[in-house]
């Protein structure tokens, strides 16, 4: 419950939901403990014909009486022991005190009757039937204001409860950008999106249980046990000796109920991760022919969902016929032993004292009645576990991420970079997702300002590793990335990347409009500015002439109402706009149409001009624009040179550029 109760203290926030739900929740106890009140005045006035003024006058007359019987009594027992020995004289003298004490709480009863008998003379109704309606009606009123209380109750819960799931989504969303890609590489995306949808909405449900259901129910069972105790605490003392067995099956059920949860927000996890690799790959499922094995994975992980579901239906399911079992043998021992004082006039049980005087029958229905208030709350109780169990697991798998520190962070005194970025080196940066699996092996390179620099090799060499450590998306194992000779490692990350443009080869665009796409990154260019970038990334033709809304046509989900090349331009335009003093282009060019290419071409060979450059292509008129190819393989820089170069000395290079291919043909 660790993780859960830091749950609670943000819902601890908010005070005065909090407050306003307990106090809600208070009323109803009283309300719901006083109506089983009625009890006692019907069965022993109403159902006698007595109105409850005449029932009063009744008991206040029979408790004279008893008085003076109980003082003539003690006062032969106390007479007779003075002749008895020692041992039976002791016997008498304390029969003789439970005798006082009897007399001791009439007298204090005799003394309570003769202020209410005047008071309910002059303002309850003198009939039976009266007494009745009476009766009725304030029942009815009591259930009215209890339901009142109730629905305001319910509603400040369910606040406290949503604001507390909103503040976790906030959290939760501001840690998951906060994480460095690496660490994001461990949590698959269907993994972040149970955390979302289902470990999110378990936990704010867990804290509307608990500052509701869990505070009105043991409210309303201990205000029922305040007024059984106060019918007989001996008696209810002698109810509550089978506690401890409720409560060991609880607690059983309870650890249980969180463990089966767990697995089945894990197992929850692995069926969104399947759909979401099903939806991102059906078109390769298709063309291979895959359906049959893929449909056996997906059936596989909801089956092990579907039987972890099935033991949480279980536990829950045993949990309410425990409670109401060990409840239910407790009440019926107790009127067994409630009968035999009623029926015998007798005090005591088993020689030990139960009450001051005997019971009535209205006294001992009023106590059966409390036991029975009592069992209903903690009845409920039992279906709370179940919710409050799968809060806590929902609890730990949320802040497991949430307490994720990322690699990637900002140094405590940042240094500031130069005003305009001069060199960039990369010294002896060695750098692994695993130490068993390098990826980069010693890489040593120099780039000077103004200089495009484009990066090929065969895939899984490191080329995009390489550039993504440069606006920190990642941090060498060994060695340094430095500008300007300075570490970029003590700079602010910010700082770093607000100064770096990137268009990658899978072109992200937002679910906008194309205007607040180009804008993404720079949220203060005017709108002119958005169509001047526009139209030097030769996309101004296509969104004023194709798209139905100009500038405000919205792009769909990842911009997937746009062909590949027109997101490709938008996004170039969005580099544009930000106008970067360094430019990473990783792969910007590879998945476009000829137009789309040669007209990004055109674009690039001016912009790369004015700025450090870095592209990883393998496209010649691409390669082209650069000052200076470098060759990677294995990790490693096998060589670099002009295009010209490398061609007539590179092997791999005329591969990977097709040189071979275009000469033979």
């Amino acid at each position: 419950m660790t993780n859960f109760a830091r749950v609670v203290r943000i819902a601890l926030r908010h005070r005065f939901s909090v407050a306003a739900s307990v106090l809600c929740s208070l009323v109803v106890a009283v309300f719901w403990a006083g109506n089983i009140t009625a009890v006692w005045p019907l069965v022993d006035a109403v159902m006698h014909g007595h109105s409850i003024p005449d029932w009063l006058e009744e008991v206040s007359e029979a408790d004279r009486a008893k008085i003076e019987e109980l003082t003539a009594q003690i006062d032969q027992m106390r007479a007779r022991a003075e002749t008895l020995p020692e041992e039976p004289r002791r016997e008498a003298l304390s029969e003789a005190h439970s005798l006082e004490q009897w007399r001791g709480a009439l007298l204090l009863k005799q003394d309570t009757l003769g202020r209410v008998v005047p008071w309910a003379r002059e303002r309850l109704p003198a009939t039976a039937f009266g007494t009745l309606a009476f009766v009725c009606v304030a029942l009815f009123l009591g259930t009215l204001i209890k339901g009142l209380f109730r629905v305001l109750g319910t509603y400040f819960t369910a606040r406290v409860g949503h604001l507390t799931g909103l503040e976790l989504r906030r959290q939760f969303f501001r840690r998951t950008l906060r994480l460095d890609l690496g660490t994001l590489r461990q949590t698959s995306h269907g993994e972040l999106m149970n955390h979302f949808a289902s470990d999110l909405s378990g936990v704010a449900f867990g804290v509307q249980v608990l500052v509701g259901v869990a505070v009105r129910e043991p409210l309303k069972a201990v205000a029922c046990l305040i007024g059984a105790a106060w019918v007989s605490w001996q008696l209810l003392l002698l109810t509550l000796l089978a506690a401890p067995v409720g409560g060991f099956a609880v607690h059983w059920l309870a650890k249980s109920l969180k463990r089966t949860n767990r697995r089945a927000l894990e197992g929850l996890t692995i069926v969104f991760e399947r759909l979401e690799e099903t939806l991102n790959s059906v078109k390769v499922i298709k063309a291979f022919t895959m359906e049959s094995h893929e449909r056996s994975r997906f059936h596989r992980a909801s089956r092990r969902y579907y039987q972890n579901s099935m033991r949480i239906e279980l536990y829950q399911s045993l949990s309410s016929p425990v409670t109401e079992t060990i409840g239910i043998g407790i009440i019926l021992a107790v009127m067994l032993a409630g009968g035999y004082l009623v029926l015998n006039d007798q005090t005591k049980l088993l020689g030990i004292r139960i009450s001051d005087e005997p019971l009535s029958h209205g006294m001992l229905t009023l106590f059966y009645g409390f036991l029975a208030g009592a069992s209903d709350p903690i009845r409920r109780l039992s279906d709370v576990f179940g919710s409050l169990q799968r809060a806590s697991a929902s609890s730990d798998r949320i802040y497991k991420l949430l307490d994720r520190e990322p690699v990637v962070t900002d140094p405590a005194a940042p240094a500031t970079l130069p005003e305009r970025i001069g060199r960039i080196d990369f010294r002896g940066v060695r750098f692994h997702y695993t130490p068993d699996e390098p990826i980069l092996r010693g890489i040593d390179l120099q780039v000077t300002r103004g200089e495009t620099v484009a990066i090929v090799g065969p895939n899984g060499c490191g080329k995009s590793t390489l550039i993504n450590l440069l606006p920190r998306f990642f941090d060498p194992v060994e060695g340094a990335v430095a500008i300007d000779g300075a570490d970029i490692q003590n700079v602010r990350v910010r700082a770093l990347r607000d100064r770096i443009g990137l268009v990658t080869q899978e072109t992200v665009l937002l679910d906008d409009t194309v205007a607040n796409n180009i804008r993404y990154g720079s949220p203060g260019a005017t709108d002119a500015q958005v169509i001047e970038a526009a139209k030097r990334a030769h996309a101004h033709g296509f969104i004023t002439e194709k798209l139905a809304d100009g500038y405000e046509t919205n792009c769909g989900a990842r911009g997937g109402r746009l062909s590949g090349g027109q997101r490709q331009r938008l996004a170039l335009a969005r580099a544009i706009l930000r106008d970067p003093e360094v430019l990473i282009l990783d792969e910007a060019t590879s998945q476009i149409d000829v137009e789309s290419e040669r007209l990004i071409h055109q674009v690039l060979e001016g912009f790369v001009r004015e700025r450090t450059a870095f592209m990883v292509t393998h496209r010649p008129a691409t390669l082209s624009l650069a000052n200076r190819i470098v060759v990677m393989d294995q990790g490693q820089i096998v060589d670099q040179g002009t295009f010209d170069e490398l061609a007539g000395r590179c092997e791999l290079f005329r591969k990977l550029a097709h040189l071979d291919f275009r000469q033979s043909a």
